[in-house]
């Protein structure tokens, strides 16, 4: 194994492991928030209470604030898993879509950019949403959350398509990831942490906290819980080139963070507080609205194609082998010989005629009825050349 692929493996590792506890324990405490129960034989300083059940035992749980001087000897944070996420998937972006000539991230056929040009607007994309994101809502959305927010999801969904039109599919795609990533990590450290230490300090000191500080923190941890499902579909998604790689990537990956996002709303808003919650009708059946809206962005607009030319002359196995050996088997073979793929990726070969023809619908699919393969068109394959394999493919691939 190469030092790439082992440091690829361990932070790949690390993000998953990390982005579990991170979201697993924002979601958790968002449902808390939802599900308090307050009552009169609660203290002044109580925001509210819940039992639970889990591990054979009853938790008692309570929210409340404290007294002046009343902080206790140990106190629990929950913010180094984000840190953690947000560290493992920057590492990630550097060894995956930064190093190797930044392939991953740049595709000539969407635009030429160097390396550096393209790492460089990666770099700055994120800097630049921050400072935007926190400067809109930090001046503008405590007095006008509605306008902010509509500005914000504009912005979000104007910078997807923007990403689209400057990298790769996949680039794009995981850019989007790492600028939302980005937002929810700063949120957590500019607003929500400063909030909780203002907490702490106020405790002890006997001064009181600034409610600015709450409100304004408590309003970007409902952002990044929306956030949280398109998020994790763009950490899955380069499993599945159907969706990136094509020509209208943007608008799936926008009705899939629509989808995703209005699910979450769903869930939220079924519990309502003390113990009581919704009719199961009136919220999964908008969720499963919602959730159609997603399911459509990636299987209706996937199926949106751009029409394939095919050959109108017969095309012999013999010419379809030698397109294959030279645009296809520097990386699908046994011993490749291309200078990033050292292993056939998927493990998927075209070394003999029987794993050519055998592949040869997913040939079709991904290097004639779309230009997803070759890899960024990296060894030139010609719309000649695609147009001939289609046309022994339709005639039925055969081998004589």
């Amino acid at each position: 194994m190469s030092l790439s692929e082992l440091l690829d493996l361990v932070f790949r590792w690390v993000h998953m492991i990390a982005g579990i506890m991170w979201i697993g324990n924002s979601m958790l405490f968002n449902w808390l928030d939802r599900n308090l129960e307050k009552s009169k034989d609660l203290s002044r300083l109580s925001q509210g209470k819940i039992y639970m059940v889990h591990s054979g035992a009853f938790y008692d749980v309570e929210k409340k604030l404290l007294e002046p001087g009343d902080l206790p000897k140990h106190l629990h944070w929950f913010k180094y898993q984000n840190l953690t996420t947000w560290l493992s998937g920057l590492a990630l972006m550097v060894v995956v879509y930064y190093l190797h000539g930044a392939s991953f991230l740049i595709d000539p056929r969407v635009a030429e950019l160097s390396p550096l040009v393209g790492i460089t607007i990666s770099v700055s994309a994120l800097l630049v949403g921050w400072i935007v994101y926190d400067g809109l809502w930090s001046s503008y959305g405590d007095r006008h959350p509605g306008v902010a927010t509509v500005l914000s999801i504009a912005m979000l969904f104007g910078s997807i398509y923007g990403f689209a039109q400057v990298f790769g599919g996949r680039g794009a795609f995981i850019q989007t990831g790492v600028l939302i990533g980005t937002l929810m990590t700063g949120n957590v450290w500019m607003s929500i942490v400063p909030s909780q230490h203002a907490l702490v300090a106020a405790t002890k000191s006997g001064g009181d906290q600034d409610p600015k500080l709450s409100i304004r923190a408590k309003q970007r941890s409902i952002h990044n819980n929306y956030l949280t499902f398109p998020l994790l579909f763009i950490m899955i998604s380069n499993h599945f080139p159907a969706t990136y790689q094509h020509h209208l990537n943007w608008l799936i990956l926008i009705s899939v963070m629509v989808g995703g996002a209005g699910i979450r709303h769903f869930m939220n808003i079924r519990y309502l507080g003390g113990g009581l919650v919704r009719p199961p009708g009136a919220v999964l059946a908008p969720a499963a609205g919602m959730a159609g809206i997603a399911i459509a962005g990636i299987l209706l607009i996937s199926h949106i194609k751009v029409e394939s030319k095919i050959a109108d002359y017969p095309v012999s196995y013999a010419k379809a082998a030698d397109i294959m050996a030279k645009r296809c088997t520097p990386c699908h073979s046994a011993a490749p010989t291309d200078d990033q793929f050292k292993v056939a990726p998927v493990n998927v070969r075209f070394d003999k005629p029987d794993e050519i023809q055998l592949m040869s619908p997913r040939i079709k699919a991904r290097a004639v009825d779309s230009d997803q393969m070759p890899f960024n068109n990296k060894t030139a394959m010609t719309a000649q050349e695609r147009a001939e394999l289609g046309r022994w493919i339709v005639d039925g691939a055969k081998l004589q």
